[in-house]
């Protein structure tokens, strides 16, 4: 998978299912910070990803996610 498609697949679920206003939705955006994602959201998100990407989260392994672009990294190294 492309991280074209990556990227607008991530930016579809946080613009349809979390309801995230899409000027927030930038590259170096804080997942937290700046687009307000919550650990209720973190759980949606979990599901969202392992139903559109094929792999389960690990929390372990987001720990030093923080911006939008690390979270493309992270679903990118795991899909190829």
């Amino acid at each position: 998978m492309e991280r074209k498609e990556i990227e607008e697949k991530v930016r579809s679920f946080l613009i349809d299912d979390l309801e995230i206003d899409e000027d927030k939705i930038f590259g170096d955006a804080k997942l937290k910070e700046d687009m307000g994602i919550d650990s209720l959201d973190f759980v949606d998100i979990v599901v969202i990803v392992e139903k559109n990407f094929g792999f389960k989260i690990k929390p372990e392994e987001m720990a030093g996610v923080t911006t939008l672009n690390q979270f493309c990294d992270y679903i990118e190294s795991k899909v190829k």
